[in-house]
């Protein structure tokens, strides 16, 4: 979803990039951004992470669909998606040890650095910040292949009750010298980032800063959460959820955005606001047919930049895919209105 920094820093969009090109069935940039019509396996989906390996699309999702930890989805067209596999049969061993009770896999990210794909997934209880991030890998995500099997790699970081932050909600940036970065959080002291090690994934061992990059303190309940962060031409763009999730057709989830000249900040708004002082621009409202957008990741491609995110059915309340493509305006992003 590599010789070159952009290659090192991308991964899967490499491929879209060189691949891919004026063939994206996503629209071009300088149309009118919109909201993509999906059909087929689509909800209940949380928290979409995509991919893209040859001519296919690949979602991962938050816990379960048809009973399987977490679910894959894969489309040739972005419209049509169905569901294609699953990573987990049951929650890790090492993961159930540290945190006692865990049911479920939140928040997958994918990403691809040192010829592999990088899969980082959470493992918590709810409201809890005794969380811990895991790593599991593979060469393809092309479940044909000969190639295709998932390694558990283990535990990359975890917090615990006397921590000010959360380590849930992964997600891999990449800076302009081809570094690694993960970005993570969710309430607490917000959003934080670590250094990666790319030849292991795991968290650097020249870098153990732990950069603060959002928070909504002193703000109760203090909820932000879902980094998503890409580097378009100067600027890093940090991608947050405000509010809250999971509360179906009553979530008020929304998709806010700052932007900074460096991968580990200070990231402001529009208005010039720190997101550290609790600012952010709206790029996501949810609408009275679907409420709270959010749980996202961004895609970058050349000519077609996308907005992958759940929202809730207004009358069912249950979460589906979705996914806008993305245009940019002045050095910021916008994307289609929810119908």
């Amino acid at each position: 979803m590599r010789t070159t920094i952009r290659e090192v820093a991308f991964g899967p969009l490499v491929l879209i990039l060189f691949l891919a090109g004026a063939q994206s069935p996503a629209r071009s940039q300088k149309t009118q951004p919109e909201v993509l019509k999906l059909e087929g396996d689509i909800s209940p989906i949380h928290d979409p992470a995509i991919s893209r390996e040859g001519n296919t699309y690949y979602v991962f999702a938050t816990n379960r669909f048809a009973g399987k930890l977490v679910p894959i989805f894969c489309s040739q067209d972005l419209h049509q998606w169905k569901f294609c596999g699953h990573v987990f049969d049951s929650v890790p061993e090492w993961a159930l040890r540290e945190i006692p009770g865990a049911r479920g896999i939140w928040a997958p990210d994918i990403s691809y650095f040192n010829g592999k794909y990088h899969l980082y997934y959470s493992v918590s209880t709810f409201g809890s910040n005794h969380s811990t991030i895991g790593l599991i890998t593979n060469q393809t995500l092309n479940p044909g292949s000969p190639n295709y099997r998932w390694v558990d790699e283990g535990e990359v970081v975890s917090s615990r009750r006397e921590d000010e932050w959360n380590a849930i909600d992964p997600n891999t940036g990449v800076d302009a010298n081809g570094g690694i970065w993960l970005a993570m959080g969710s309430f607490w002291g917000g959003i934080k980032m670590r250094k990666l090690d790319p030849k292991t994934g795991k968290l650097s061992q020249e870098d153990a800063t732990l950069y603060s990059l959002a928070s909504r303190r002193p703000l109760e309940p203090s909820a932000i959460e879902a980094p998503s962060i890409v580097r378009h031409k100067k600027y890093y763009y940090l991608f947050v959820s405000f509010d809250l999730c999971c509360r179906g057709k009553d979530s008020s989830y929304k998709i806010m955005v700052g932007r900074s000249n460096k991968i580990t900040g200070p990231y402001f708004d529009r208005d010039g606001k720190a997101l550290m002082a609790g600012g952010g621009t709206l790029l996501m409202a949810g609408t009275d047919a679907w409420r709270g957008p959010g749980g996202q990741s961004v895609l970058l491609m050349s000519g077609s930049d996308l907005l992958v995110f759940h929202s809730y059915n207004s009358v069912t309340g249950k979460p589906a895919l979705q996914i806008s493509t993305i245009g940019w305006e002045n050095g910021w992003p916008r994307v289609g209105v929810l119908p």
